[in-house]
């Protein structure tokens, strides 16, 4: 059996590991797809087909009420003919910030406006197929508005208590994986084992 290295290996030791694209052709652009098929060279020096679709990125909000109440949505995804429940996200526009997006986002699905905003990671939900990546953000000091959803956009607004959102996610009420991951950094974000950095609104959108 080999063995297996009980550390992370540095990043500039993958060459072993990396494909090289040979050709990229253009499968399909429509409204929200836009899907390419590359030709590759594996690291053995064969050629194969990869098929992915590129995506602008999105953002991620778990936003806290002061009372610890979480602000979350439930909506219907077609593609799974389900209603799911998750936090508030959405693409980003041409152009813009992260943070923007974000305060944009959560202003037009929710009507909340948050003062307070920690950016505090990213991640890939779907890296077989898909450029798409999510930057989570945190938000707090919310104050109340008017929602202002896209035309042909439904879904409902309601609060819970993180430990019913774990406990959603545990017993399989929660299945979107990006809800899945917030409940993860929203997890050790409460017990204090991962640390954010709070900014005001302006502050943290200069630092974006």
């Amino acid at each position: 059996m080999a063995d297996t290295p009980s550390t992370l290996p540095d990043s500039a030791d993958d060459a072993h590991l990396k494909e090289h694209t040979l050709e990229t052709r253009e499968l399909i652009k429509g409204h929200f797809l836009h899907a390419f098929r590359d030709t590759v060279r594996l690291p053995d020096g064969r050629e194969a087909s990869r098929e992915y679709v590129r995506h602008p990125g999105a953002v991620m909000i778990i936003a806290q009420l002061d009372d610890g109440r979480l602000v979350l949505e439930r909506q219907y995804r077609h593609p799974v003919h389900a209603v799911m429940i998750e936090f508030p996200a959405g693409k980003l526009d041409p152009g813009e910030g992260s943070l923007a997006c974000a305060q944009r986002e959560l202003l037009e699905e929710t009507g909340y406006v948050a003062r307070r905003w920690a950016r505090a990671g990213v991640m890939h939900p779907v890296i077989s197929y898909s450029t798409e990546f999510i930057d989570i953000w945190f938000a707090r000091d919310l104050s109340a508005g008017t929602r202002k959803l896209d035309a042909g956009e439904f879904l409902d607004v309601f609060t819970a208590s993180p430990a019913e959102l774990l406990q959603w996610c545990g017993d399989g009420r929660v299945t979107d994986g990006k809800t899945l991951t917030g409940a993860l950094w929203l997890q050790n974000v409460l017990s204090g084992a991962w640390v954010l950095d709070w900014q005001d609104g302006e502050d943290a959108g200069a630092a974006r």
